[in-house]
């Protein structure tokens, strides 16, 4: 597996894993010692960058997190999250990124992740009420104490971004970016030149669309499926953005390459410090994936994708209303 350099100083594949969906969000759970073998595998083929976060479930992602990698922890990199108040019966009920708060879910995220050091720590969400320099100074003194090794901001404006970077230097921001989530472009990739860090991109494959696996009538009903309250998978928003898929299978078929693999060597084409973290949750999904970082799509296939997606005009928003309003912009 090729590497890439997140910040000043943390190398790491140059494809990670998101393990979010073995255990929530898209659906139900996986089986829990298929869940482990994807995880697994992962390490074996490379991968080093495992992201999850205490939210994710909420605590089930880390403890699945935490087994799995256990035998070969010294060999990767754990990222995890902090930045949400849940409550005792398990329900994320607000943010809390207050500096005490941060130590605490850091103590209770190591023993889950059955480790002593979290490699890189975000910040989930921002929390308007707690000053940005106090939360990056909690993280710098879990740094100075060993307990976390790397500080990122999860859907962090510019100006916190650099507001934080002031206090403890940024490895990484986490941002929704894919072939049709393109906003990160805008707000995002120039302080990312200007300070080193590096982007790490969630939602890749457009939760499963950009796959081409996803069909004209499945339905998104679970109760654990998030994109059930996506506009942009509602039925009528999603047949008319199969325009994508087609096109991206059409591209696919003539290069000799799967959709999910267009998509994700697009965004590695795209800077040498973004690091895409698709899901997955069969071994052979993941395989597909990872040969994404084994090619090299030309400037002829990056000219033909930018041509295309700028006449596509995709239907409903890419998140439901209280994901976005969580976004701090």
């Amino acid at each position: 597996m090729k590497k890439r350099q997140l910040g000043d100083n943390l190398e790491v594949s140059a494809i990670g894993l998101g393990c979010m969906g073995l255990s929530f969000g898209l659906g139900p759970a996986a089986d829990r010692q298929e869940a482990i073998g994807v995880i697994r595998s992962a390490a074996e083929h490379g991968v080093t960058l495992f992201d999850t976060a205490e939210g994710y479930g909420p605590f089930v992602n880390e403890e699945l997190v935490g087994e799995a990698l256990q035998p070969m922890r010294d060999q990767v990199l754990v990222c995890t999250k902090f930045g949400f108040k849940i409550d005792a019966q398990g329900q994320i009920v607000g943010l809390d990124s207050r500096p005490e708060h941060i130590r605490d879910v850091v103590e209770a995220s190591l023993k889950r992740l059955r480790t002593d050091r979290i490699d890189l720590l975000y910040q989930h969400r921002v929390d308007p009420a707690v000053p940005m320099e106090d939360i990056a100074g909690a993280v710098k003194d879990l740094i100075a104490e060993g307990k976390v090794k790397h500080f990122g901001l999860s859907e962090a404006s510019e100006k916190n971004i650099r507001k934080a970077h002031a206090v403890q230097p940024v490895a990484a921001i986490q941002d929704h970016y894919s072939l049709w989530m393109r906003e990160p472009e805008q707000t995002k990739f120039s302080v990312c030149e200007e300070l080193g860090i590096g982007l790490v991109a969630w939602g890749p494959l457009g939760q499963g669309f950009l796959t081409g696996q996803i069909t004209r009538n499945m339905k998104f009903d679970d109760p654990n499926d998030l994109r059930k309250d996506f506009p942009r998978f509602k039925p009528e928003a999603l047949e008319a953005n199969f325009v994508v898929v087609d096109f991206l299978k059409d591209l696919a078929g003539r290069r000799g390459f799967s959709p999910a693999r267009i998509a994700l060597a697009w965004l590695l084409a795209q800077k040498p410090w973004i690091v895409p973290i698709p899901g997955a949750t069969k071994v052979a999904h993941l395989d597909d994936n990872l040969r994404a970082a084994e090619i090299s799509l030309t400037a002829d296939d990056l000219r033909e994708i930018d041509e295309a997606f700028a006449t596509i005009d995709i239907k409903g928003a890419p998140l439901s209303e209280g994901l976005d309003a969580a976004i701090d912009r």
